[in-house]
This record gives structure tokens, sequence and C-alpha cells, in this order.
């Protein structure tokens, strides 16, 4: 997709990250630990800034959270409270629900992103590089040096790809049929699939079009067409990937563990079937109208 009518993109000088986590005890402190590393390697001259989103967790993800940003100035932890407790913090902000700009997913995200371009007032939003992942998920200590090389060739938006994690609770037939879901959006060094765990945007791009859809699910996916609709530049490279969670109950409606489940009710049983290219077409259907291809 090439932009219309845009001016040369500035040279990036401050990065901010988002990461909504909803009772994820277990996950949030890779999740945190990966980000931290490669928020350290950008490059010289580079701001930083992240903000861990605590959508009305029940489980000990915020004392979690607390622990892992208590020596790190540059996140910012924000709580909407659900029926237990937030931890008294100092570095805790509390947010009441009704300060959503919606009640999904996209709400939650676009509310991080806000935050991390409060600390980065200073700095133009032209210049400015957001990025989405979820608690679920690790990145790799290039992930976002990755995303700045295309940032820096004047590109608006880059969506990565997510690999699963651990895949051995998953049922053989479930996760070949998701494999061929992938793999069918793969076009040589490009590909098809947008996932709010590996999103990176340009802020000014960002905000023109609105940000995240704040309803619904697959606010990644509107994100995406609303940035395509107005002509920005977009990639999406196989080369820039992280690590997500293969779970099969996720924290969000229509999400990447939707679809898995949804692929484990279609074959349930542990080995393929005989007629596998009924079984690609149809894996190929589940992924469009579930998430759009994954």
């Amino acid at each position: 997709m090439t932009a219309l009518a845009f001016r040369p993109a500035p040279p990036v000088t401050a990065v901010g990250v988002v990461v909504p986590a909803h009772d994820e005890q277990d996950r949030i402190g890779r999740c945190l630990i990966s980000l931290r590393r490669a928020l350290a390697q950008v490059p010289d001259g580079i701001t930083t800034a992240a903000a861990v989103v605590l959508d009305r967790c029940t489980d000990a993800t915020p004392e979690r959270v607390a622990d892992l940003v208590a020596d790190w100035p540059q996140a910012t932890v924000l709580t909407l409270p659900g029926d237990r407790p937030a931890p008294r913090s100092a570095d805790l902000i509390s947010i009441a629900r009704h300060g959503l700009r919606g009640t999904g997913i996209g709400a939650v995200r676009d509310l991080g992103l806000r935050a991390v371009l409060q600390q980065l007032s200073g700095r133009p939003t032209a210049g400015t590089w957001l990025l989405s992942t979820d608690a679920d998920t690790t990145v790799p200590p290039d992930w976002v040096r990755a995303h700045l090389r295309h940032a820096a060739d004047g590109v608006h938006a880059v969506a990565g790809l997510a690999d699963l994690a651990t895949t051995d609770h998953l049922a053989t037939g479930a996760l070949w049929r998701y494999r061929a879901i992938v793999e069918h959006g793969l076009h040589g060094a490009t590909h098809h699939h947008v996932y709010g765990a590996n999103l990176g945007v340009r802020a000014d791009a960002y905000l023109a079009v609105g940000g995240f859809p704040a309803d619904g699910s697959g606010e990644d996916h509107g994100l995406w067409r609303r940035l395509a609709a107005a002509g920005y530049t977009l990639v999406q490279p196989v080369g820039i990937r992280v690590r997500t969670s293969a779970r099969l109950r996720g924290r969000a409606d229509g999400g990447l563990a939707g679809l898995l489940r949804a692929l484990h009710r279609d074959d349930p049983r542990d080995d393929h079937r005989d007629d596998q290219g009924d079984d690609r077409a149809a894996g190929h259907r589940a992924g469009d109208a579930v998430c759009d291809g994954a």
C-alpha cells in the first residue's frame, strides 16, 4: 500500500509500547522482561516509554507488574478496576472504566498508547513509533530495532508475525489446520496477517485515523483497515516475529485463542484426516472468518 500525498516521514526519535493485561500472572513476567530488553537496544538518541494496562485483574498480575517496573522509570502502569482492589503503588494510575473510549480491547490498547504519548509529549508525533504487543507474548531482542528499520524507510505501519510458543497441548489436526491458514497468507518476504501482539505504527498516522476501533473484537485488523483506507504506507514483513501463547481460552473475544479453539472444535481428533485438501480449504475459511487469516 502506497501513501498518497504525505510529507516524507522524519526520523524516529521516540518509541512507545502498550501491553494490555488481564489475569496474566503466569506470563506477564516473561513478556515485560523481553520487552525491556528490546527497548534497551534502540539506537542512541531515541526516547522510550511503555504502558501496561491492567484490565480488571483478579489474580496476582498487578503485584507482579509492580515488582517488574519498580526500577523501570520509563514504564507506566494503568489499572482498570475490577472486583478486586488494585495494590497500592505510587507508580500505578487508576482509570475509571467510563474513562475508556469504548468497551473492546481496542479501547484498552488505545488508553495505553495515549498514556505513552503523554510521556513522550516533547517529541513530535510524526517521529514517534507506537508498538503494541500482548501480555502472553515475548518479543526478541531486536524487535524494536526491526520495526525502526522499516520506519526509517518512510513506512507508516508494520504488521509482523506471531509464532505459537508451546503447541504440545494442541491436537495434531488442529495445529496442522492452523499452520495451513498461516501459510496461506505468506507471500515470499511478505504476508497478509495482522496481530495486535506485533504491530507498529507512526503516531501521527495512528491519531489521524482515530486509533484502534474502541468496540468489539478484531481491533488490530480494524486499525490496519483504517490506515489502508487513508492511503498510508503499510508493510507486512515475515522477518519480524514474536512468540505468543497457543492457549485455547484467551482474554479477549475473537482473537487467536478463539481461532485455535474453533479448529479443535471442528476436528478434535489427534491425527490428520484423509481429505487433507478439504481440511486446507476449511482452515482457510475458518481463518478468514474468525480473524481475517489469523
